[in-house]
């Protein structure tokens, strides 16, 4: 089998949730090989990527009624209008924290080049790509099956991951990246991502503006909060799995990052757990899925949800998908605004930098829908 894990630390787990545990990420690197074809010849499917049975049920026969909100109506001038799409937010915002949107701007043709410079990263000799993996507790590079992270429940995906700083001078960050770390053959491939993240940055703060009006804050607050962010951009690859009844493409997790911006392809498999069940989010070829994360979710002192969601694989057909994942820089400290909080209103989670929540999910712990809470108590016993 060509997956070679290497560890020593024990693993400790937590009830927090119904029927869902998680696992701590080892403490150290490991060593891993994902080739999916040489895996799928496997009699069996091997241990490390079968799923408990509690996290497999319940297969969505119901799609999300998320909303679909027409973003054209924030340059329109429009007040009824932003109005009227801002409570639509406020609605989806305060259930489950997923809508989608059309009409955003980013243009198709620069999405499709997107998901034409996928294949080619996954597609490199295994060595190649083992070259640019992603060190133990970093952002960026390739990682197989998460397997340098976590020992059990491995999800059946390959991904490949890079910064985009929002206030970063080079027009050609991305650029420099790919060329650093894959050759000069990617340098087209860096180009094509260094437009998608620009885009994705404008499309993120008009978004913001959107949500800061859905709360009834200052229009401007979230933007002028996120403008000089460090912001994640990701490839999701989902080969076919015969097995894929046994495992999962990504498992139930709610998002550390403040706010998600997601492209799917046509095969589907995105799963939202709502109203107690799960229930799959439409792929919608002009729409980009949002969803909330922890981070925003502080930000609005709890009243808007990060939401448990999960990826399914196709038994015969491969998936894709485009994340970005909206981030603040570092160093900020994340509170939420004054005027959001009423008189009689207590603050929900204590002051914390991005940073150190990041760090806390790469490196201690595996994120899922408790992380937040999780993630203080353990701020809170490191600093006795």
């Amino acid at each position: 089998m060509q997956m070679a894990l290497l560890m020593n630390s024990s693993t400790s787990t937590h009830v927090l949730y119904p029927a869902l545990k998680t696992e701590e990420p080892k403490t150290e690197n490991m060593v891993s090989i994902f080739d999916s074809n040489l895996l799928q010849n496997q009699v069996n499917m091997p241990k490390e990527f079968i799923w408990p049975s509690m996290d497999l049920v319940n297969t969505a026969q119901e799609e999300l009624k998320e909303p679909l909100i027409d973003l054209s109506v924030m340059k329109s001038g429009d007040e009824e209008a932003i109005a009227s799409a801002a409570e639509l937010v406020r609605k989806a915002c305060l259930k489950h924290g997923f809508f989608q949107v059309i009409n955003h701007g980013v243009d198709q043709e620069l999405i499709n080049d997107a998901y034409c410079e996928v294949d080619p990263i996954f597609n490199l000799p295994i060595n190649k790509k083992l070259s640019a993996k992603r060190v133990h507790g970093g952002v960026s590079g390739y990682s197989g099956a998460h397997a340098d992270r976590y020992s059990s429940k491995l999800p059946w995906k390959e991904t490949f991951s890079f910064v985009y700083n929002h206030q970063n001078d080079s027009n050609s960050q991305i650029v420099n990246y790919f060329k650093s770390v894959l050759g000069e053959d990617f340098q087209q491939t860096g180009w094509v991502y260094q437009k998608y993240c620009e885009a994705m940055k404008e499309l993120s703060l008009v978004i913001m503006e959107l949500l800061a009006i859905s709360l009834g804050i200052d229009r401007l607050h979230y933007r002028r909060f996120f403008e000089d962010g460090d912001s994640i951009m990701r490839c999701n690859y989902y080969p076919p799995c015969k097995s894929s009844n046994l495992t999962l493409g990504t498992g139930p997790h709610s998002d550390p990052t403040s706010l998600t911006i997601l492209h799917q392809d046509q095969v589907g498999g995105l799963e939202v757990f709502a109203d107690n069940k799960w229930v799959a989010v439409r792929p919608r070829p002009e729409a980009l899925v949002i969803n909330i994360g922890d981070t925003f979710m502080a930000l609005s002192n709890g009243r808007y949800k990060s939401c448990l969601h999960r990826a399914l694989v196709n038994r015969y057909r491969e998936r894709r998908s485009l994340v970005f994942f909206v981030c603040p820089r570092e160093d900020k400290v994340v509170r939420p605004p004054e005027n959001l909080l009423s008189k009689n209103e207590a603050r929900k989670y204590p002051d914390f930098t991005w940073s150190s929540l990041f760090e806390f999910t790469q490196k201690h712990y595996r994120a899922d829908v408790a992380t937040l809470q999780s993630f203080f108590q353990w701020h809170s016993s490191c600093n006795l």
